[in-house]
């Protein structure tokens, strides 16, 4: 394959490092739970899946990474991918069945895939494609050229709302926003905006405090998320044990850790261990040395991502490149918040080390997306390069 000569290492080193750190951690999380009803399996069930997750989306993303990415410029190709999700979100808003509060997975052929987690990409693709096209009429007509495509975007983001799955929801919306902004609006419009979604976060902190249970917009197990995040140890029984047992395990670790697999909190004690707490589990064991090494191996692929899609000349390479890193990027802020208690626990994993057959596709796909515009604007300047010695 012509493109593997220009192979990013600065991504690809970091990416595999952090995708076999997370199948070590998926085994040492889910050894005790894999054993225990409602799986009853071995101790390495999660493991193999992890492994073979991780397997094929090494496969994927060099696949990804071979072809012309051009061809995701294609009008009807774009259009396709956004009528799939869409069909897929709407059957799980009428027939999906509930899991852990929120109908958001589809079985197909005996797989569970979450079309939450594909929309991300989707959404990627394309705003990349309809920006790319109207970098000029954005900045001299910003109302009527995001308004087709941001009442389209709207949609998507109601339907993920309304699973309920608010943490996808709240990713998809912030990917969404940057990308708009990185496709050329002016820096004042950029800046109030940013101002007016902070005070939009704040007041729906101060409402649901004084509404409650009675917050229109909120379940009352969301509502419980919120409590266990103000006053965890007041609720440690109940709504508060998941984030009370996080910080007990993040407190045994310590600085070192105390061992891979000697973590006592994955033993019945912190539930999900091995998916949205399993950065806790991390800390226990590795101490928090480990998640330093962890946290900056992953802020270097998200900023190495920003470069490119910085450094970019194709102006749809460059927000792919940007809406991928943003979704890295919030995704794990949103999950370590989540772990620490600086957020209210919201069910988003962490990437790469998270246990997720379709986490681990979404993000496979976009490390391939990344490295074929990589590979692609390097081949574009040593062409130039070599035009310029053959003058």
């Amino acid at each position: 394959m012509k493109k593997l000569k220009y192979l990013d290492y600065y991504i690809f080193i970091p990416y595999l490092i952090l995708s076999v750190l997370g199948i070590l951690m998926v085994y040492s999380a889910s050894s005790f739970v894999a054993t225990i009803p409602p799986i009853s399996s071995t101790p390495d069930h999660f493991f193999k899946l992890q492994s073979a997750f991780v397997l094929m989306g090494l496969f994927v993303s060099f696949l990804v990474m071979s072809f012309k990415y051009e061809m995701l410029k294609n009008k009807r190709l774009v259009m396709f991918a956004l009528l799939v999700i869409a069909l897929s979100l709407l059957y799980l808003f009428f027939f999906g069945k509930a899991l852990n509060g929120a109908a958001g997975w589809l079985s197909i052929f005996g797989f569970n895939l979450q079309p939450a987690e594909f929309c991300k990409i989707v959404i990627i693709w394309y705003f990349a494609f309809i920006f790319s096209k109207k970098q000029r009429s954005i900045v001299h007509d910003f109302r009527n050229t995001v308004t087709p495509p941001l009442t389209i975007f709207l949609f998507f983001l109601l339907l993920i709302a309304m699973q309920p799955d608010i943490g996808g929801a709240g990713i998809i919306l912030v990917i969404g926003v940057v990308m708009i902004f990185a496709s050329g609006v002016s820096v004042s419009l950029g800046i109030g905006s940013g101002l007016l979604g902070i005070g939009v976060i704040f007041g729906v902190l101060e409402m649901v405090q004084k509404l409650g249970e009675n917050t229109p917009f909120l379940d009352k197990y969301q509502y419980q998320r919120f409590v266990a995040f103000w006053d965890p140890f007041a609720v440690s029984e109940t709504v508060g044990n998941q984030l009370v047992n996080s910080y007990y395990a993040l407190s045994r670790g310590g600085l070192f850790g105390v061992g891979i697999g000697q973590s006592v909190q994955k033993t019945g004690y912190l539930p999900e261990p091995y998916t949205d707490f399993i950065m806790s589990i991390l800390g226990e064991e590795f101490g928090l040395l480990g998640i330093f090494v962890v946290v900056t191996l992953f802020v270097f692929l998200i900023l190495r991502i920003y470069l490119i899609g910085i450094r970019a000349k194709d102006a749809f390479g460059s927000l792919l490149c940007i809406g991928i890193a943003t979704m890295l990027l919030v995704q794990g802020f949103i999950n370590l918040g989540g772990v620490v208690g600086l957020l209210p626990i919201t069910g988003v994993t962490f990437p790469f080390i998270s246990y997720g057959g379709s986490s681990t596709l979404v993000l496979t796909i976009s490390i391939g997306l990344v490295l074929n515009v990589s590979a692609t604007e390097k081949m574009k300047r040593e062409k130039m390069r070599l035009e310029k010695l053959a003058r």
